[in-house]
């Protein structure tokens, strides 16, 4: 037996009818919402979480694996597979892009 998180992550995945990612606080709040608004995603952002807000990317990438979440980023430190090993999952987008338009243009593309 795993923990809560864990044993509830299957469930919670087939009952989204839309992609559940995980938003690290480095993603503009207005690209959030085109996620929420526009394009219908559950979204869990960092920076509307006290505790999360200020969290480590590896702590980021561990809390992503936990909740059963896509981790988007623009941090480009996640590609250190040392700190997040991509065998351990979860999902991980890591967006190079210029400006929040681009940004909005790549994730509508995702």
């Amino acid at each position: 037996m795993g923990t809560l998180a864990s044993e509830l992550r299957p469930l919670a995945r087939d009952m989204a009818n839309a992609p559940r990612v995980y938003v690290d606080a480095n993603i503009p709040a207005g690209a959030v919402s085109v996620m929420r608004r526009d394009l219908r995603w559950d979204v869990l952002f960092v920076v509307e979480d006290d505790t999360l807000r200020r969290a480590s990317d590896a702590s980021h990438f561990a809390r992503a694996i936990d909740l059963g979440r896509t981790l988007i980023t623009l941090d480009r430190d996640v590609c250190d597979v040392r700190r997040c090993p991509p065998a351990l999952g979860p999902e991980v987008i890591v967006c190079v892009c210029t400006d929040e338009r681009t940004l909005v243009k790549m994730l509508r593309h995702i």
